[in-house]
């Protein structure tokens, strides 16, 4: 068998507390682009983790789980990339469901990697 990195993204790499995102918004700093805003901040337990918040103004049930869908892949392929012991709470801002995976991994990678270089 391969000696390949697991790629999955389990529950301890989720934000899924309402507490933990008002953290986050608290000290988190802030990265905004045309259709998200990435709020990251630094924990304290040695892992990066991803929260998604996707209001209701996006549109309906299957567009907000789409975006949702599309944020978690992203995040699951690139994971490695991203510094450890970290937050990231990525905050859908308009309609995304014109957009292909591919328009969402680029205005992703831009927002998220040049929040890090910011750090």
């Amino acid at each position: 068998m391969c000696n390949m990195e697991k790629q999955t993204l389990g529950k301890h790499e989720r934000i899924r507390k309402r507490k933990q995102y008002v953290i986050i918004y608290q000290k988190g700093k802030r990265s905004y682009s045309e259709n998200f805003t990435a709020v990251v901040c630094r924990n304290q337990l040695g892992t990066k983790r991803l929260g998604i918040a996707v209001p209701k103004k996006v549109g309906c049930a299957v567009k907000r789980n789409r975006a949702k869908r599309l944020i978690r892949e992203f995040f699951r392929l690139n994971k490695l990339k991203f510094s450890a012991s970290y937050d990231f709470v990525i905050v859908v801002k308009k309609d995304i469901s014109s957009l292909t995976y591919q328009d969402v991994c680029r205005e992703l990678e831009n927002l998220l990697f040049k929040s890090a270089d910011a750090r």
